[in-house]
């Protein structure tokens, strides 16, 4: 008798653990630039983000564009800047843009009635725009 309020303890801890680690996520998209050569993938620990152009010599490789949903923590959206730029085999990655955008919109109404009936409704979300750049050395 005394394992079944064990188990719904467990099974209770285990579903807030799992509703609070779902609610943020980041979703990261790479775009690598034309007629740049390909680079081995650096160490993620050792690559920078940065604010403003370096003044040292380099070579831009690609864009890495990160959507946060929820409100994810600065480090975990630093980590995910990171390694994307690391695959791509960057130094460094400089923050050129942290904006929100219109990401598109829905209809809600009778799919029947007038025009005047439906609502449309624009979905806004944040999206954090960096260029991953490698020193010329």
């Amino acid at each position: 008798m005394r394992w079944i309020p064990t188990a719904a303890r467990a099974l209770m801890v285990l579903a807030v653990l799992s509703l609070l680690s779902g609610c943020t996520y980041v979703s990261v998209q790479t775009r690598p630039y034309l007629a740049v050569p390909v680079y081995p993938p650096t160490d993620p620990a050792f690559v920078q983000i940065l604010h403003t152009e370096p003044t040292q010599p380099h070579e831009r490789l690609g864009e890495i564009a990160l959507q946060p949903q929820g409100n994810p923590p600065v480090s975990e959206m630093e980590a995910k800047l990171r390694e994307a730029a690391a695959r791509m085999g960057a130094d460094a990655a400089v923050i050129v843009a942290d904006t929100t955008m219109l990401m598109g919109s829905y209809v809600t109404g009778t799919w029947w009635g007038r025009q005047m009936s439906a609502q449309y409704t624009n979905i806004y979300g944040r999206i954090i725009i960096a260029v991953a750049i490698k020193y010329i050395k």
